[in-house]
């Protein structure tokens, strides 16, 4: 009985062990140019919905626009540089004799009438203590009411505590 067990498991060892068919069995097809057509429609979609998400919400401020003061008889100028959606670096200036303001930073487009301004706002007036330099820093809102041709600094008060109009014009 143990010779034929023995025999037995020969015979099936003896069986699993012999040659298999060495066709292959893909259909031709290189799977590298399937995964490059995967990856190339991928890359398509993320695409469209990185160029989706930078769209503006709102104005497109991207550029330069004119700048001005209540107290300074010459406007300067602002340039806007878009960063991502709705959001733009911001530099520029006004300046006539001794008198200047300064905005650097970067603005917010919250809605179309609001604008939020995160920096720094240096200005220069002879009329307000003596041209002493007084410095806005922090978030600071500009307003439009006018349906978005002029956005007006709403931290209007001075350190002289004189108002200020400093507005930016689309």
């Amino acid at each position: 009985m143990k010779k034929i067990i023995i025999l037995i498991t020969f015979s099936i060892l003896a069986a699993s062990c012999s040659k298999k068919d060495t066709r292959s069995t893909s259909s031709g097809v290189d799977s590298t140019k399937i995964i490059d057509s995967i990856n190339a429609v991928r890359t398509q979609i993320n695409d469209s919905i990185r160029a989706k998400n930078d769209e503006n919400r709102f104005k497109d401020f991207n550029g330069s626009h004119k700048f001005t003061h209540n107290l300074i008889s010459k406007p300067g100028s602002v340039e806007f540089k878009k960063v991502e959606r709705d959001r733009y670096e911001v530099s520029g200036n006004i300046k006539s004799g001794k008198n200047f303001v300064e905005i650097k930073g970067y603005m917010k487009i919250i809605s179309d009438k609001h604008m939020n301004f995160t920096g720094e706002i240096k200005q220069s007036i002879s009329q307000n203590d003596n041209g002493k330099v007084y410095t806005r820093k922090g978030t600071k809102t500009f307003l439009s009411k006018d349906g978005g041709k002029t956005w007006r600094l709403q931290d209007m008060v001075n350190s002289s505590g004189f108002v200020d109009y400093i507005d930016i014009h689309y």
